[in-house]
């Protein structure tokens, strides 16, 4: 403001009282910096990213352990992932401390509450619209938050809520076997196809299994598989259910796989979604059921965690790294040279 007339002076500003901002951390983190479909790793980033900012309703999480998902390619892909988005954080599986000291598994489905979120919005996996889990903090929806069990590592605990919880819904709930029912599980080695043969021999199903890698299909047989096939070979019996996450290549063979009146459950097509032939004329003469599945509800984890405490299972840990070495991970994953999950520890 001016000086009053008649006085001697310059112009003087007074700033009104502005509360500073609280000073935002930085924290290590792997995350996509690029949308490339071709050629994927190219937009991947290891480096300082800002730390989560509080908001209400959410809680911040310390992650001592994150697990990799082909979700994670799929982004650095575009698929659920707009530039508009970058960078974001990737990784949508993690255990770890939460802000009172506990010991904490994160749900990565977030929207299909409200919880924590506008009550509009629709349902979506974490990195598609909230910042991920391969980095020192994360910041979810209280209601994302539920108990680690003390019998299972932080390792194995963050292998659980997508692929495990994909494949125990697969299996319990859309494919609806039963102990003693025969299940086809396609593409051993991938974190789905694991999880359900371990899932399913845990639960007492006769489980049958495919995969190219004779390393792998024996494997299959070593986690409780009665018996392990090359794709498309004829399998000794019929089966009630397949598990089905290749899609094109082994289409044909999981649809001819199946009694009548079996059920085929999908949740993914990593060889394509557009098989040669879709076998329509079998699928509606043996009266064929076919359904799709996609990840599951907390309630769901919330068993999952209870089954696998209570029967001893435990995921199937292909390799576990730190944080800072990501990008190796990133490569067995796309590569194919796993059986199992890759773990990145922070």
């Amino acid at each position: 403001m001016r000086c009053p007339a008649g006085e001697r002076g310059h112009t003087v500003v007074r700033f009104r009282g502005v509360a500073p901002r609280p000073k935002v951390g930085i924290m290590f983190a792997a995350y996509a910096a690029r949308i490339d479909r071709d050629q994927p790793l190219s937009g991947l980033e290891l480096g300082e990213r800002p730390e989560p900012e509080a908001r209400p309703g959410w809680t911040t999480v310390n992650v001592k352990a994150a697990s990799l998902n082909h979700h994670d390619l799929w982004s650095l892909r575009g698929v659920g992932l707009g530039e508009e988005s970058l960078p974001m954080i990737l990784g949508c599986d993690a255990a770890g401390i939460d802000e009172d000291g506990n010991e904490v598994v994160l749900h990565s489905v977030i929207g299909q509450s409200g919880h924590g979120v506008g009550p509009k919005e629709p349902r979506s996996i974490l990195t598609e619209r909230y910042q991920g889990t391969f980095a020192e903090k994360v910041t979810v929806p209280s209601w994302n938050v539920l108990p680690k069990p003390k019998e299972l590592s932080f390792e194995e605990a963050a292998c659980l809520p997508t692929a495990w919880l994909t494949a125990y819904r697969m299996l319990f709930t859309n494919a609806g076997v039963r102990p003693g029912d025969s299940v086809l599980v396609q593409g051993a080695g991938g974190g789905v196809a694991t999880a359900a043969i371990v899932l399913g021999a845990a639960a007492g199903l006769r489980v049958l299994a495919t995969s190219r890698d004779e390393a792998k299909r024996a494997r299959a047989v070593e986690l409780g598989a009665e018996g392990a096939y090359e794709p498309g070979e004829r399998l000794p019996r019929r089966v009630d259910a397949v598990i089905e996450t290749v899609g094109a290549a082994t289409w044909s063979h999981s649809v001819k796989s199946l009694k009548p009146g079996g059920t085929l459950v999908i949740s993914g097509a990593t060889s394509g979604p557009n098989p040669k032939a879709a076998e329509l004329n079998r699928i509606f003469f043996l009266e064929l059921k076919v359904v799709g599945s996609t990840m599951g509800g907390k309630d769901e984890l919330e068993d999952l965690l209870s089954f696998c405490a209570a029967r001893g299972v435990r995921p199937v840990i292909d390799s576990v790294l730190p944080l800072d070495r990501a990008r190796e991970g990133f490569e067995k994953m796309a590569g194919g040279d796993l059986f199992g999950k890759v773990v990145l520890t922070v």
